[in-house]
């Protein structure tokens, strides 16, 4: 399932594109790689705007809300728990197959990802910095025990039985779209260590990027030739700012990413053309550069 419905003129990447990102990898190695929603589309997991960088739906709860009401975390945990096994049961798809093989030719010393999906490091990648966290893990905010998401959601399962048999539209990151008519009995998890309030292991909406993921992508951000971004609109600024940040260095950025992006202006080259598509062709081509 894509993200956006596209022409047959609009599968492919162009030859000439293909080949102007080609040359660009040959140009310049070593790649610092930071990817978005756009590469988990083809995996089953929808994105969260549209080709013009706004959002589909209404914007993801924010950190405030969250904290804010216990009304806004049943809301919060009864919709995850309808979205969260899409997710679960998601496969890397052709694109992060092919940043692994990029990674393993030493290319892509170190990706960095805004997905909280895991479906890289599930491809093969190996260096991978999660700038927002990762959706299988929960911690507890009062004790700091960690709690694995698949042991939340047979808790989740078992304490709101009327809410086992309900589908609703799934939505990025594990969401869904669900408005039930009836929260107010729904049971929210606790920690089983010290009954306190769970929070899933992701940056929220209005939270800040732990400071050392910062730290470590900005080293590997120093240490690259170029930046490529691929399926990533930017409009977050987590990651709009490695691209400002690479530009300041005199570092070109390439992106693959279907509509508008933030850094379209600071582009040295951009490729309109889905993820897969485009890096397994792109892997193919720096394969035989080798032979």
């Amino acid at each position: 399932m894509t993200d956006l419905q596209l022409t047959p003129t609009e599968s492919h990447a162009d030859p000439h594109t293909l080949d102007d990102l080609h040359r660009f990898v040959q140009r310049h190695p070593r790649l610092f790689v930071l990817t978005g929603a756009g590469i988990s589309t083809d995996s089953g997991i929808p994105g969260y705007r549209d080709d013009n960088g706004a959002w589909k739906r209404s914007p993801p709860i924010t950190l405030q809300e969250f904290l804010g009401t216990l009304a806004m975390r049943q809301r919060y945990w009864a919709r995850s728990m309808v979205g969260w096994p899409l997710v679960a049961r998601a496969q890397p798809n052709a694109a992060h197959v092919a940043l692994a093989r990029l990674e393993a030719a030493g290319h892509v010393p170190t990706l960095v990802t805004q997905n909280v999906d895991g479906l890289h490091q599930r491809a093969g990648s190996r260096d991978v910095i999660e700038l927002h966290g990762g959706i299988d893990g929960v911690g507890c905010l009062d004790c700091g025990t960690q709690h694995s998401r698949a042991q939340i959601q047979r808790t989740l399962e078992a304490d709101n039985p009327a809410l086992l048999d309900v589908t609703a539209e799934a939505a990025a990151d594990g969401d869904a779209h669900l408005e039930w008519h009836d929260l107010g009995g729904f049971r929210v998890p606790a920690c089983s260590n010290c009954g306190g309030m769970l929070k899933p292991s992701v940056v929220f909406f209005g939270e800040n990027v732990p400071k050392a993921r910062v730290v470590a992508a900005t080293h590997a951000l120093d240490a690259a030739d170029a930046v490529l971004v691929a399926g990533s609109s930017l409009m977050v600024y987590s990651g709009y700012r490695f691209c400002v940040w690479a530009q300041r260095q005199g570092k070109p950025i390439a992106a693959i990413n279907l509509g508008r992006t933030r850094a379209d202006p600071l582009l040295s080259l951009k490729v309109a053309a889905p993820c897969g598509d485009t890096l397994s062709a792109l892997a193919g081509l720096l394969a035989g550069d080798r032979e």
